[in-house]
């Protein structure tokens, strides 16, 4: 008989996670699997349970819960030699993963997806020796991510951001940047560095807007050090999807990407505290395989 997990973070979607697993069960049930269900508790927990799946050849894992679940999930994925097919239910505030591949964000919707469905290979990004699957982010901006409380997550989305943001860019802190790329090299001062690997990041569809997940290339901009009056046209320019044309902002695209600076500078992986300079990002072309809708 199939396999199947269903790794859920029993905390995720204002605690209702829970809710959705019956049905997701019954469906799986039906078609074929066995199905094992396990519940995160602490750090690091999906990660582990995604292995132990990988290790005794499951056809397919279902991640129910936020992008920290998600992002757990995936890198339990990674190093595997047997890698089952993915399923996302998102329970998140932002859900960026499921956004570029026009999964659901309601719940119930996204688990019809598991019901009927096709499936696509994706890329990974690689950093360091962890992986990412949206985004990295170099700067002060970066670092005010970790600001934003639950509580202003909740009430403001992808919103929330924005706004500890921009009360960072009011002070306009730049830092000194060395970005390497595929033989290039860029270095000066710069206000935020992203690498993005889809066009959804922090819930915004329009940041980087050629981005697919399966083009096997990282979408990089580098904001440059500016007069603090031009940041309203940067904003501007990051909601409408025109960030690369803007004069004040450097873009381009990559495989492998090396970050350094003099400052002592913490990375934003995901949404997540990363690591601190200097780091290496690369891409792992079609590496994993998702459960996504048909297309119409």
């Amino acid at each position: 008989m199939k396999k199947a997990m269903v790794i859920v973070n029993p905390s995720s979607g204002k605690e209702e996670a829970l809710n959705y697993v019956e049905k997701l069960e019954e469906i799986l049930q039906g078609q074929g699997y066995e199905v094992n269900v396990s519940q995160t508790e602490k750090e690091l927990d999906a990660t582990k349970f995604c292995e132990s799946a990988c290790m005794e050849e499951y056809e397919l894992v279902v991640s129910l819960g936020g992008d920290g679940t998600l992002h757990e999930t995936i890198n339990g994925l990674m190093d595997e030699h047997h890698r089952p097919k993915l399923g996302i239910i998102p329970m998140g505030t932002v859900n960026d993963f499921a956004r570029a591949l026009n999964i659901p964000l309601d719940p119930e919707k996204a688990i019809d997806v598991i019901r009927d469905h096709q499936t696509r290979k994706v890329d990974i990004g690689t950093y360091n020796e962890g992986y990412f699957v949206n985004i990295v982010a170099v700067g002060a901006v970066a670092e005010a991510a970790y600001d934003v409380s639950p509580e202003e997550k909740t009430k403001l989305g992808p919103l929330a951001y924005v706004v500890e943001g921009m009360k960072t860019l009011a002070s306009n802190p730049s830092y000194p940047l060395t970005i390497e790329h595929d033989g290039q090299h860029w270095e000066g001062d710069s206000i935020l560095f992203l690498a993005a690997l889809t066009n959804s990041t922090g819930g915004f569809e329009n940041l980087a807007p050629d981005a697919e997940v399966d083009d096997g290339v990282l979408h990089c901009y580098i904001i440059n050090d500016m007069n603090v009056l031009k940041l309203p046209a940067v904003l501007t320019s990051i909601l409408t999807g025109k960030l690369k044309k803007n004069k004040d902002v450097t873009y381009f695209k990559a495989k492998e990407i090396r970050i350094s600076s003099p400052e002592d500078l913490i990375t934003n992986v995901d949404g997540e505290e990363g690591r601190k300079l200097p780091i290496e990002l690369g891409v792992m072309p079609n590496h994993i395989e998702v459960l996504v809708p048909h297309k119409e």
